[in-house]
C-alpha cells in the first residue's frame, strides 16, 4: 500500500532539479537576440525596444535595435525620430565608457552618471571628473580646431619660457637683497650703499678675470657675461662660462660664439624648424633677444644670458 506520504512528496533528485532551475530563471534571463539567447544573471533591459539582452548585446548598436534612439528622443520630448534638433551622443546608447582610457567603468546609466569636462569635451566616472584625475591639461579638447605648427611653437616656447622667466625674477629678487645687506651688521644708510656697490664692483672684476674671449676684441668695446646652456632643453659639454664679446657684435653672433665655446650643438645656420634652433635669453631683461639686436644695447656688464633650444621665435611669442 502507499503511503500519503509518498503520493504527496517528489523524490529528492527531481525537487533538486526542479528547484534550481527555477532559483535561474528568477534571477536571470535569455537574451533575446537571434542566434544568442545566452542566460545572463543580471540581463540588460532596452528601454526603445523593451527587450532583454546580454551584456555583448546591451546597446542599441550590438542588438541592431529597431527603434534605436527612441527612449532619448521621447526623454528630450521629441515624437519623432527625424526632428531637426540634434540628439547629444552620449544620449544615443544605453551606456558608455569612462572617456578616461585607464578606465573600465561605465557611465550614462541609472547608477552612474556621466560627469562632462567642458575643458576637454569628455565624459567621465565620478572617480576621473576632477582635471587633475584624467590628465586634462594634456588633452586635446574634443571638437575643436587642431593647432597649426605655429601656435604648437608659440604654445611650447611659452611654456618654456614661463618657468624661465620666473626663475630670472627670483634670481634678480636675491640679488636685489644681496646689495641692500650690508656686509657688517653694524652697516647703515650710505655705508650700506656703498658695501652693496663695493661687492658688486668686486664681484664684476672676478667676472673680468675668468672671462675668454676673442683678443681681438678691444678692451673699451668688450662686455662682459654670464653665460648658461639651459639643462632641460639642450645637451652642453660645459653647461655654463664666463665670456666678453664686443658691445656691437648681434645677438645671433654672439649666440654662435657661446654656443661654440660651451660646445653646444648649433645648427641655426643650417635651416630646418624652429624645434632645432637655439634662442638667447637675457636674465635681467626677462625676455627673449632677437638675432639682429646689438648684444651691448640690451646686456649690461654681469648680466646673464640662456642659451635655449626649441623655444620659437620672439615675434610669434608675443613677449
Amino acid at each position: 500500500m502507499t503511503s500519503p506520504t509518498s503520493l504527496s512528496t517528489p523524490s529528492a533528485q527531481e525537487s533538486h532539479i526542479k528547484m534550481s532551475k527555477g532559483d535561474v530563471e528568477a534571477i536571470g534571463a535569455h537574451c533575446q537576440m537571434e542566434y544568442c539567447h545566452v542566460l545572463d544573471f543580471l540581463p540588460f533591459p532596452c528601454e526603445s525596444c523593451k527587450g532583454t539582452f546580454c551584456l555583448d548585446h546591451r546597446t542599441e548598436t550590438a542588438h541592431k535595435c529597431p527603434k534605436a534612439g527612441e527612449w532619448a528622443r521621447k526623454r528630450n520630448g521629441q515624437d519623432k525620430p527625424n526632428d531637426k534638433l540634434p540628439l547629444k551622443p552620449s544620449l544615443l546608447n544605453h551606456d558608455q565608457q569612462c572617456a578616461d582610457p585607464s578606465c573600465k567603468t561605465l557611465i550614462n546609466t541609472s547608477r552612474m552618471p556621466p560627469n562632462h569636462c567642458t575643458t576637454c569635451n569628455r565624459e567621465y566616472c565620478l572617480k576621473h571628473r576632477m582635471g587633475e584625475d584624467h590628465n586634462c591639461k594634456n588633452l586635446k579638447p574634443l571638437g575643436a580646431r587642431p593647432m597649426t605648427v605655429l601656435e604648437q611653437q608659440r604654445q611650447k616656447g611659452l611654456s618654456a619660457l614661463a618657468k624661465l622667466k620666473a626663475w630670472s625674477a627670483n634670481k634678480r629678487a636675491e640679488e636685489a637683497n644681496k646689495k641692500k645687506l650690508p656686509k657688517f651688521g653694524f652697516s647703515i644708510g650710505k655705508s650700506s650703499s656703498n658695501a652693496a656697490a663695493a661687492q658688486a664692483l668686486a664681484e664684476l672684476n672676478t667676472l673680468k678675470k675668468a672671462a675668454k674671449g676673442e683678443a681681438s676684441v678691444p678692451q673699451g668695446k668688450r662686455l662682459y657675461l654670464h653665460v648658461e646652456a639651459s639643462a632641460d632643453t639642450t645637451k652642453a659639454k660645459y653647461p655654463t662660462g664666463k665670456f666678453f664679446y664686443n658691445k656691437e657684435w648681434s645677438v645671433g653672433r654672439v649666440l654662435d660664439a657661446a654656443a661654440k665655446a660651451l660646445q653646444v650643438e648649433n645648427v641655426n645656420n643650417r635651416g630646418g624648424s624652429e624645434e632645432d634652433k637655439l634662442r638667447v635669453f637675457h636674465v635681467e631683461g626677462g625676455r627673449l633677444l632677437r638675432f639682429n639686436e646689438k648684444i651691448g644695447e640690451t646686456c649690461s656688464d654681469g648680466n646673464m644670458i640662456v642659451l635655449l633650444r626649441g623655444v620659437g621665435d620672439p615675434d610669434l611669442i608675443d613677449l
